[in-house]
């Protein structure tokens, strides 16, 4: 049995939005979502699954207010405390058991409401690490970068080509509230905040709820033929996460191993050659190289393949046509979710600004972010 994204929706993708709540963002993407799908929530949903983390939220058992936006009250509910991404993929677990034919998955993301996340991203540290009160609490990512550059030879040059193709990229796309007219000299005359990553090498935060429908197949081809095959999903956490003295620094353990599960699944042995382009991980601009080697996309080395323009909108292997985080913005638990929606609206040819010419199979990777190292991902295909 296939499953099938048939429906997606959203609202926000700004750094603030101040007119609705968190909830009234949750209902509008919702209600877009299921108007897309061609599906009512109370009649043709089976169960309904929410990506959100308590910290994040500010309210304690948060999912509680999960039903009511969504269209699940009384309704099979459940909430999953990681990104979008990883809700997908148990509700493609779901629809594969056979239990279920259609599932609809949210992920919402409000910082813009969160007064203190220097104080959050604290707490998830190491206990021996928060002790010591480093200012910055991304402090972990730039020890990763570093660590990337030295094994990898990647200079700080090729971060900073990250960051240039990515937020003039997001230019084109009206989803990206980050994009920005940038050249290389701007980002390198740019004083660290995380040594050696400036502010244009950290994706910003962003507002946004994001609503995807999930459907088998004989569901999915009743619906019309705007549906996006989920060929196969995976996600993988570290042994130790959260503890700097187990990680591999440099490297991505999780996002290898969650590649490995999803190419199985999805008959890739080659991904270069068998899909044609990615979103991956980019909130920090080392992260899209790091991912694209993990993710087996890295050739001989994904800063020279970048270097060359292979890794561009009209090179070989578009990576992040979207423009990717650093231009669209950290949207929390919703990340996933917006990496996922740019594949979904690619294949459709409905991505506007930034679509591509006869893309039919994508990758999508995803991270949770410093100092969580879980990360997910799918390939994505459309007949």
């Amino acid at each position: 049995m296939r499953v099938a994204v048939v429906g997606v929706g959203w609202y926000g993708f700004k750094p603030t939005v101040p007119e609705l709540s968190f909830r009234e963002m949750m209902f509008e993407a919702a209600v877009r979502a299921y108007e897309d799908a061609g599906v009512d929530p109370r009649r043709d949903v089976d169960a309904f699954i929410s990506c959100q983390e308590d910290f994040w939220e500010g309210i304690a058992i948060s999912d509680e207010f999960a039903p009511e936006p969504i269209g699940g009250v009384l309704r099979p509910t459940m909430t999953i405390t990681g990104d979008g991404l990883q809700c997908v993929g148990q509700a493609y677990m779901m629809i594969k058991s056979g239990a279920f034919n259609v599932v609809a998955v949210e992920a919402h993301a409000k910082p813009s409401d969160i007064m203190s996340p220097q104080e959050i991203y604290e707490f998830s540290l190491d206990p021996n690490i928060r002790t010591l009160k480093i200012s910055n609490p991304l402090f972990q990512a730039g020890l990763d970068a570093v660590a990337y550059m030295r094994r990898s030879g990647a200079s700080r040059e090729h971060l900073a080509m990250v960051a240039v193709k990515n937020k003039v990229r997001g230019l084109l796309n009206s989803r990206a509230s980050h994009s920005a007219k940038l050249t290389l000299d701007q980002v390198l005359d740019s004083k660290p905040v995380i040594h050696p990553l400036t502010r244009y090498e950290i994706a910003g935060f962003t507002d946004v709820a994001i609503n995807v429908v999930l459907a088998s197949e004989d569901v999915a081809r009743r619906l019309g033929d705007k549906h996006v095959w989920v060929e196969g999903i995976w996600w993988a956490t570290e042994v130790g996460t959260g503890a700097v003295e187990w990680h591999e620094w440099g490297r991505m353990p999780s996002m290898r191993l969650a590649a490995l599960g999803a190419y199985k699944l999805a008959g890739v042995e080659d991904p270069l050659r068998q899909t044609d382009f990615s979103e991956v991980e980019d909130r920090f601009s080392y992260m899209e190289l790091l991912s694209l080697e993990e993710l087996g996309l890295g050739g001989g080395g994904a800063h020279r393949m970048l270097e060359s323009g292979y890794y561009n909108p009209e090179g070989g292997y578009p990576v992040n046509p979207s423009g990717g985080s650093l231009s669209m913005g950290v949207t929390l638990e919703a990340t996933g979710l917006s990496r996922l929606l740019e594949v979904v609206l690619q294949l459709r040819g409905e991505a506007g600004g930034v679509q591509l010419k006869d893309v039919r199979r994508a990758v999508v990777a995803s991270w949770r972010g410093p100092p969580t190292y879980t990360s997910i991902v799918a390939v994505v295909s459309r007949d």
